[in-house]
């Protein structure tokens, strides 16, 4: 339910984590350090993660970073993302954390996923990372990507 400001408690505290997030980018030396720091901060919100939310994420963790390692694990808005020189091109974000049916892997309009038809698809839900559903996200991430 939203607050006098228009927020939920939900959005309110996804906007502290991200304020959190980026006070935390900004203590933070070299690039490299930088980066194994924020990888480790996904690990971590992933190992924190109920079930079944922790396998997807862990197993999208895993299909990301292996497909587009050039990728950087990153946390946007308190959830999973990968970011390409410093833009969040694709996320995670779980179902259970934001009180939903279901987790959704989505992309930024960084993405370049156009079709070229006025309409396509930038977020899917996720209930089950299947051999298909990897196949698919597969190739929206080398597409993204291109």
């Amino acid at each position: 339910m939203a607050s006098e400001d228009g927020f939920s408690a939900a959005e309110r505290a996804a906007i502290k984590e991200r304020a959190t997030e980026l006070k935390t980018a900004g203590r933070r030396g070299k690039a490299a350090e930088k980066a194994a720091a924020e990888a480790q901060d996904v690990l971590d919100k992933i190992a924190a993660m109920p079930e079944p939310d922790r396998g997807l994420a862990e197993g999208l963790h895993a299909l990301v970073t292996g497909t587009v390692p050039e990728l950087a694990p990153k946390l946007w808005y308190g959830q999973p993302a990968y970011a390409r020189n410093g833009k969040v091109l694709c996320f995670f974000r779980s179902g259970l954390g934001d009180k939903e049916r279901y987790s959704t892997f989505g992309f930024s309009s960084a993405a370049k996923l156009d079709t070229g038809h006025g309409l396509w698809a930038t977020s899917f839900a996720l209930t089950e990372l299947t051999d298909q559903a990897a196949a698919e996200i597969r190739e929206l991430l080398l597409r993204a990507l291109a």
